[in-house]
């Protein structure tokens, strides 16, 4: 089966990989960027790394912040001008709260730009729902209770929210013509993980496409995450793989995507491909060069285009994009590490004829 979690992607993409180095005086648009249009959430989910005092990521978000309807339309257009192939909506905070979704959305189905979101579920429904089975590439909702009791816990919501949120997925699996792929995010903690074959069964069941199973982030530091799920590690791992070996088929793909951490936070390398190739847009008009950066002003600012058009800040200046240095800016989370490691060997190989 096609892995639609696959690392190689960006090696379709030779050009890119071609004006990446610092040495290079040209700069290409990004691949694809992440959009955070509002920095509210409906949900309080306990590890939300964007509200946690024990994790870098949100420490400078201002939680009213949001992007005028005016300047998303204008980065949308720049997007199309760019070349850009592909836009994520996530948080800060939930996408689906953002007051002009909706006009987004079909701004970007009229610029045929692909776009995708994360998601809670909780406002899956009606025409924008239909906008999105119609029209986007993929879609993942992130859960991390089994059932209401649990899930109300998890996230400070009142109970059949877990429900209503099922049925949402349910419902959107059943509409007409649905072209967009339907994944969700199980996030693994000390509370749930004897319901992950459970959950993912009631997930197969409902006709959503994909499963994506990781461990909740609690700490900036590696050991400390993994001291957390050290205890029930082995057990999770066990059913985890079950479910990749009894559930997936054809129709259901299983990334299982539970492991340690050490190999998200420790970098030995000094500058980071994937912030050309990937770069964050915050609601608070940022640019951030990752997710794992977002609204970390001390040392994860790129740059503003508050008052500058998107297109005229990135190309202008290439040394932006090599002020932050990995082995010594990031020693937190950072989900574009093996990536970056592969894109980093990849450039300097040397003695290529000796394949």
């Amino acid at each position: 089966m096609s892995s639609k979690y696959s690392g190689l992607k960006i090696f379709h993409y030779q050009d890119k990989l071609d004006t990446l180095e610092k040495t290079k005086s040209e700069i290409s648009a990004p691949i694809h960027i992440r959009i955070k249009p509002t920095n509210v959430c409906n949900h309080n989910c306990w590890y939300c790394a964007y509200k946690s005092d024990d994790l870098q990521l949100g420490q400078d978000m201002v939680e009213k912040d949001y992007i005028p309807e005016q300047k998303m339309m204008e980065i949308i257009d720049d997007c199309k001008d760019m070349g850009v192939k592909a836009i994520t909506f996530s948080g800060g905070g939930e996408p689906f709260t953002y007051r002009y979704f909706q006009q987004t959305i079909e701004k970007l189905i009229d610029k045929k730009i692909a776009f995708a979101s994360l998601t809670n579920g909780s406002k899956l429904n009606g025409e924008i729902a239909e906008l999105f089975a119609k029209n986007a590439t993929w879609l993942r909702v992130s859960i991390d209770g089994y059932n209401d009791e649990s899930y109300a816990k998890a996230r400070d919501v009142k109970e059949g929210e877990f429900s209503k949120i099922i049925n949402n997925m349910k419902e959107f699996t059943n509409i007409e013509n649905r072209t967009c792929n339907l994944g969700v995010s199980f996030i693994i903690d000390a509370t749930n993980y004897t319901k992950i074959y459970q959950f993912c069964e009631l997930i197969k069941d409902i006709g959503v496409d994909s499963i994506k199973l990781s461990g909740c982030v609690v700490a900036n530091d590696g050991n400390e995450n993994n001291k957390y799920h050290e205890p029930f590690f082995n057990e999770a791992k066990e059913l985890s793989q079950k479910v990749k070996n009894e559930l997936e088929d054809e129709n259901f793909e299983v990334f299982d995507s539970y492991h340690y951490l050490e190999d998200k936070f420790d970098k030995d390398y000094t500058w980071c491909p994937y912030s050309q190739i990937l770069p964050v847009i915050g609601a608070d008009l940022n640019i951030y060069p990752c997710q794992d950066k977002a609204y970390n002003l001390d040392n994860g600012l790129v740059g503003s285009i508050k008052d500058k058009r998107f297109k005229d800040f990135w190309f202008n200046d290439k040394d932006k994009f090599f002020k932050i240095n990995p082995s010594k800016d990031c020693q937190n989370h950072c989900v574009a590490n093996g990536k970056n490691q592969m894109i980093l060997d990849y450039l300097d190989a040397q003695h290529l004829g000796f394949v």
